[in-house]
């Protein structure tokens, strides 16, 4: 049995190669790819969390606030706690160091005590340099530079940012944490550099042997004063937090890359189904010999067997060298910007390499299934007359409606932890159920069109094949329609998508001239302009207005990735922001909060709800007692996992926090920026610190970021249509072919050798005509899901939907001609000479 299924399965896949490469392929870049970005987060977190331990040490437990930072106090008390062994204070924060020739990178500050540190982070523990004084250690000027740092910073002077002032500072030696850029200060000088005085932004602690954990965890927390002003965390929750980040942007990416997979699995249908066909006087003859229902099945079974084994093996090769290739050019960022600044090693999992193997045999097998069962059901002896169907798709429609509304029904479940598995599985029903149901549509429409075509032969020759063997030209088609339904949905989605933000950025963009702090996305807390540089700004010619924002990030809550607090001018709250539904008065004594749709999904806020319970922790220990009414929700596309606005005053008042982190400028009719911005520059000793974009610099850079993000969705579109192609032309090879015989009659009847290829050309348009038709029904009906509901559960906002149809209809003619193309290219192989010749084996 062995050496029968090696001798046919061999010869089968050597004798037709170009038949089996679609699904090969298919296979190959379905692993591949979802192998690829598998390796690529799973090795930005390891890179994060190696970073975070060096750091951080090994702390048994972690003291910080879930706000900017937390009174100092509560170090000495924590400290002298009896379960405490040594406790390391730590003002943690980000800003820029700036060059001689201007260029600059954002550098992580870290304030320790130089006593205590090296009990808890040993990396941490300051190495003084050749000749140093120890007093160094203490020095307000001096930094510790770890390598990243001085490298980054090596060959020439340059000076650490703090607001709109540059500090000349000197290295004074080394540390050994193995991170990105890092500086190590004294604490003490870090508080006064930075305005951080009496605040701490963590506390790390080690315990004493022997120590109950958790029985410190409760006994502090039912302190009422100690858990409003500071929480305990594990170690580990930071690269929990990361992971928890950037877990809906992989998921969705890892689905996309899937597609290839779930394509191959109907090429593998498509391909099995007609070479049972063509082969069926073989496994007829076979029968006759003694060859059994089950021995048959497994014959098919094998083949795809082979298939998935080489394209799984090729696939997981090229998936490691495509994520070699990326982390060594993009470093860990996945187009999401989630990893940006680390620039990590691959980190080669062999538990995810035989998942997805395992994936990709078990996608060809599965498409294999079916026509292993039509094979293990064959009649031999009337197979060998003639009167066999194997190759006969599943009969019925029943089930593809079936599966279709079981489709429907499962994109209405709630998604799990955070992840929309109920409506990736209802994308799947949905494809499978409208290609059940391919058939019903090719009697549906062509039943109809036949009788009308009665003067044209060509085309009634091309509808009546179509008509008669529809099971064929649904498993032919199942390929493309597949592949086309989900490029239409991505393409759907991703237009809708972007014409919602430009329709947000016109709502959250209004002003003229935008001015900010040169500095990153981490540092724009520490670095802000003061109240008295605002108001010099106000005073410069030609600014009519302007509206001042302070951005903080707040942690609602340990496990969850930090939420934007947005403190602005919140007066006229419908124009400042884009409400979803009328904003509500708040009642006497509460301060309204208009909070974004990821707020209400992850914390349970609701329109005209109390929020002061998740807030309090985040409020200032000094701040008194106050109501949080949600008086708006708001539609975010820039902050993903949530974001606070309240009023500037309001913010003031219970923060106690005057700086502000950007300015929005209305300038008056015959204001030219670049005078403008000349004079803004005039107010600081570093012009060159300041940062100017208008509306339209701002709505070019989101696109692009926009495209960016999006540009593994064009590849993987193109990879999926490009896919369902090639399979649409090898299965018209494949029919072509086996039906000489039959054009040899039509050559006999009359037909010159142009209207026998008129004739497969128009059949192969029939064919993928319908396909097109059901491809863009069913790529509707899933952008639907991706629309409504994949988006909102797996990134918490809302979209509008926008089909692009000039786009659609292009997908679909494209499709349409690449089928017919392939059909007469098929055709001109068999409809040569030799076909006429043929039909003598019938005399």
């Amino acid at each position: 049995m062995f050496a029968l299924l090696k001798t046919f399965c061999w010869q089968e896949l050597r004798h037709h190669p170009w038949r089996h490469g679609a699904a090969v392929v298919a296979i190959m870049l379905g692993v591949a790819l979802a192998f690829a970005v598998q390796l690529i987060n799973a090795s930005a977190l390891s890179e994060f969390a190696q970073a975070s331990k060096a750091v951080s040490g090994e702390p048994d437990l972690v003291l910080r606030s879930l706000g900017p930072g937390f009174d100092e106090r509560w170090y000495a008390r924590v400290a002298m706690h009896p379960a405490v062994a040594a406790a390391s204070p730590v003002v943690d924060l980000n800003t820029r160091a700036v060059r001689a020739d201007g260029s600059s990178l954002e550098l992580r500050v870290l304030g320790v005590d130089a006593l205590q540190v090296g009990l808890v982070a040993p990396a941490l523990l300051p190495r003084l340099a050749a000749g140093e004084d120890r007093q160094a250690l203490f020095a307000p000027d001096t930094v510790f530079l770890n390598p990243a740092a001085q490298q980054a910073l090596s060959g020439g002077p340059w000076q650490l940012q703090r607001g709109l002032r540059l500090q000349t500072l000197r290295a004074a030696g080394t540390v050994a944490a193995a991170a990105g850029p890092l500086a190590v200060m004294d604490i003490a000088a870090v508080q006064d550099l930075f305005d951080k005085g009496g605040l701490l932004s963590r506390v790390d602690l080690r315990l004493r042997p022997g120590a109950d954990r958790a029985a410190l965890v409760r006994e502090w927390q039912a302190d009422p004063a100690f858990a409003r002003s500071v929480t305990l965390v594990q170690p580990e929750e930071a690269s929990e937090r990361l992971d928890g980040l950037s877990r809906a942007y992989r998921v969705n990416l890892s689905v996309l890359a899937l597609v290839a997979l779930f394509t191959g699995a109907f090429l593998v249908f498509s391909v099995l189904s007609l070479s049972v066909a063509q082969r069926t006087p073989q496994f007829a003859l076979l029968g006759v010999l003694g060859l059994g229902q089950r021995a048959r099945s497994v014959l098919v079974l094998a083949e795809a067997l082979a298939l998935g084994l080489l394209g799984s093996t090729l696939g997981l090769a090229l998936g490691t060298a495509l994520a070699q290739l990326a982390l060594r050019q993009l470093g860990g960022d996945l187009g999401g910007g989630y990893f940006s600044g680390l620039a990590p090693a691959l980190q080669w999992d062999g538990r995810a390499a035989l998942i997805y193997g395992v994936l990709g045999v078990a996608a060809a097998l599965l498409g294999a299934w079916w026509p292993a069962q039509q094979m293990g059901r064959l009649a031999p002896a009337q197979a060998l007359k003639g009167l066999g169907d194997a190759g006969a798709a599943p009969g019925g429609h029943g089930w593809g409606l079936a599966l279709l509304l079981l489709g429907v029904g499962l994109a209405l479940l709630p998604p799990v932890q955070g992840m929309a598995l109920g409506a990736y599985l209802s994308v799947a029903l949905l494809l499978l159920g409208g290609i059940g149901l391919l058939p019903w549509c090719v009697a549906l429409v062509y039943d109809r069109l036949a009788p009308h075509l009665g003067q044209h032969p060509l085309a009634m020759l091309a509808v009546e094949r179509a008509r008669r063997v529809r099971a064929s030209a649904a498993v032919a088609v199942s390929g493309v329609v597949a592949s086309l339904s989900l490029s239409i949905a991505l393409t759907v989605m991703v237009a809708s998508f972007r014409d919602s933000m430009m329709h947000w950025l016109d709502s959250v963009l209004p002003a003229d001239l935008y001015v900010r702090l040169a500095s990153g996305p981490q540092s724009s807390e520490v670095n802000a302009f003061t109240p008295a540089f605002v108001d010099a700004v106000q005073a410069v010619p030609g600014v009519q207005r302007l509206s001042a924002l302070r951005i903080l990030s707040i942690q609602l809550q340990p496990s969850r990735p930090a939420v934007t607090l947005l403190a602005r001018d919140m007066r006229e709250p419908q124009r400042s922001l884009p409400l979803l539904q009328a904003a509500l008065a708040p009642p006497p004594g509460a301060v309204a909060i208009y909070v974004s749709e990821a707020v209400v999904d992850l914390y349970g806020a609701r329109l005209g709800g109390d929020f002061s319970a998740v807030m309090a922790p985040v409020l200032p220990s000094a701040a008194p007692a106050t109501r949080f009414f949600v008086a708006g929700v708001w539609r975010d596309y820039a902050r993903q996992h949530g974001a606070i606005a309240i009023d500037r005053a309001d913010y003031q008042r219970l923060w106690q926090d005057a700086q502000i982190s950007d300015l929005a400028l209305w300038l008056s009719p015959q204001a030219q920026a670049p005078a403008v911005e000349a004079g803004i520059r005039r107010l600081s000793p570093q012009g060159g610190l300041l940062q100017f974009a208008s509306t339209q610099d701002i709505r070019a850079l989101s696109l692009r970021l926009f495209d960016r993000s999006f540009a593994v969705t064009y590849w993987l579109q193109a990879v999926a249509i490009a896919i369902g192609l090639f399979g649409v032309a090898a299965s018209f090879g494949a029919q072509v072919l086996a039906r000489r015989k039959e054009f040899g009659l039509l050559s006999h009847l009359g037909l010159t050798r142009a209207q026998v290829l008129a004739v497969v050309a128009g059949e192969g348009a029939a064919w993928t005509l319908i396909g097109s038709l059901a491809g863009l029904l069913l790529g509707l009906a899933v952008s639907v899901v991706l629309v409504k509901v994949v988006n909102p559960q797996s990134f918490h906002w809302t979209m509008d939907m926008a089909l692009p149809w000039p786009r659609l209809f292009a997908l679909c003619g494209a499709v349409v001609l690449a089928g017919t193309a392939s059909a007469w290219l098929a055709g001109r192989a068999a409809a040569s000479r030799h076909a006429v010749l043929a039909v003598k084996e019938d005399w």
